[in-house]
């Protein structure tokens, strides 16, 4: 079962491959990932969508919860949360199916971000169900090409993170 998984943790070298250690060490399949910086540029945001039992999903938060540069990991599978990717479709048409094609990408909140005399690249964002319905559709108006992004997370709800100061290394007790 697909487990979508946030995480605050420290914008450090090294951060991304102990949380992806750990999934690949036990086995799970990574079926997307994004990460980025936060508005404090030392703090970044990931959302990882694995391939984890359902029995064992809060086990693998726990142990995310354990890694160091984690300072909070969110299992927002089922709870209220908001997921969306970004879609980049390149569809080349011919000039009777243009006009088809711009009512089909509004009809699905995309829009074209570059247009030549072979066809379009059209940005779409939501839901992954709905980007590959998106895709399903443009496949019968022509060669298409398809980037898509991995799912971003971020859980609804008041409750708000309460960051405690890092602990002081040895070596930073003993310069001071």
């Amino acid at each position: 079962m697909l487990q979508t998984i946030a995480l605050l943790m420290e914008n450090k070298p090294g951060a991304l491959l102990r949380v992806t250690g750990l999934l690949s060490a036990r086995g799970y399949n990574i079926e997307s990932l994004t990460v980025a910086r936060t508005i404090d540029p030392q703090l970044s945001r990931m959302t990882i969508v694995v391939d984890v039992d359902a029995t064992l999903r809060a086990q693998v938060i726990k142990q995310m919860n354990k890694l160091i540069n984690v300072l909070q990991a969110t299992d927002v599978t089922d709870a209220p949360s908001i997921c969306r990717e970004l879609l980049l479709l390149r569809v080349r048409a011919q000039q009777e199916s243009r006009t088809a094609i711009l009512k089909e990408a509004e009809i699905f909140g995309g829009r074209v971000v570059d247009s030549s005399t072979e066809g379009f690249v059209i940005e779409v964002t939501g839901e992954g169900e709905k980007l590959d319905e998106f895709v399903d559709v443009m496949r019968s108006y022509g060669d298409i090409e398809v980037v898509r992004s991995g799912a971003t997370a971020m859980p609804l709800g008041s409750k708000k993170l309460k960051l405690q100061p890092p602990v002081p290394t040895r070596a930073e007790l003993a310069r001071v």
